[in-house]
């Protein structure tokens, strides 16, 4: 008999649902009509033994509580923010997500927009295609990575594919996180401090409450007006207000976003800045990586349902 579960999201094509079809019997949410949806928790929903969902749709507690029989929540994604882990593994829950497969596409993302920023790719761009080179209007030059500190806050996975990249551009790494990690004498004593050291400043940092507004005003102005900060991390990591006041008063020098704190949303102040590059959350949006992430979420409901262990466990 093929275990009932529930599917959310819109990242799924129409031909992996249709094989995923075969191994479950699948509920896909957005495929329903608000009267199919309540008619779906008032009946099917009882039986539902597993979630296939993604990072940002998640799933709380008030959602997990209508699948009585829940065992697994499988996670498209690595952050984990929209998803609620202390209730469900309250509950016994097998909570997935996919690291690892998408580490090297969004390191290659972070350097793309370090890379950017730096060189004002988007400006010159815009410079070219206005006619003013032609015209030769004044133009203002880049700034080069080598010899530049670039401080990585978060040294996990991803901050350290990042750091191997840099160091081909010449440049020295520095970096923070709470908690010990890896090449100790690189770490910084605060985030801070970690800012004045840095020319160029990554956010690489998991989301969440602990780290809500951690790159605050005084981090941006330690980092300076000749200094730039990226972030692929998550929006909440950066106070949005704070960064655009800084851009805006020239306190920093530029920004290069892949993630906000309200998105798809923007604030305009943030989009009218000259010395920004923004990108719409896509630090994992290659074919390789969203394929491989797939396949991961999907092996890890295989694995469960076919009595093995999940293969990316979220530990409590």
């Amino acid at each position: 008999m093929k275990a009932p579960i529930a599917v959310y999201g819109s990242v799924w094509p129409d031909e992996l649902l249709a094989a995923l079809e075969t191994r479950f019997a699948c509920h896909v949410m957005a495929r329903m009509t608000p009267a199919e949806t309540a008619a779906f928790f008032e009946t099917a929903a009882a039986q539902v033994r597993g979630v296939l969902t993604t990072g940002t749709v998640g799933i709380d507690a008030a959602l997990a509580a209508r699948f009585p029989l829940l065992e697994i929540v499988s996670v498209h994604g690595v952050g984990l923010d929209a998803v609620d882990i202390q209730a469900l593994h309250a509950r016994g829950i097998v909570v997935t997500n996919t690291p690892d497969v998408l580490t090297e596409d969004v390191a290659d993302l972070a350097v793309a927009l370090l890379l950017a920023a730096a060189r004002r790719l988007p400006q010159l761009d815009r410079y070219v295609r206005a006619g003013h080179w032609a015209a030769k209007r004044p133009l203002l030059p880049a700034r080069s990575l080598r010899g530049k500190v670039a401080g990585i806050y978060g040294y996990g996975r991803i901050g350290q594919a990042v750091a191997t990249r840099l160091r081909a551009f010449g440049m020295a790494i520095r970096y923070f996180q709470r908690s010990a990690g890896p090449e100790p004498a690189l770490r910084t004593a605060s985030l801070q401090a970690l800012a004045a050291e840095s020319d160029y400043l990554l956010v690489c940092t998991p989301g969440g409450a602990a780290t809500r507004h951690a790159v605050d005003a005084a981090v941006l102005d330690a980092l300076g007006p000749d200094g730039s900060l990226v972030n692929i991390a998550r929006g909440s990591v950066v106070d949005q207000a704070a960064l655009v006041d800084a851009l805006a008063a020239g306190r920093l020098g530029a920004a290069a976003l892949d993630v906000f704190e309200d998105e798809p949303n923007l604030p305009p102040a943030l989009a009218a800045l000259d010395n920004v590059v923004l990108t719409p959350h896509v630090g994992s949006f290659t074919h390789e990586a969203r394929q491989a992430m797939r396949a991961l979420a999907i092996d890890n409901l295989l694995a469960h349902f076919g009595g093995r262990p999940a293969l990316t466990p979220v530990l409590p």
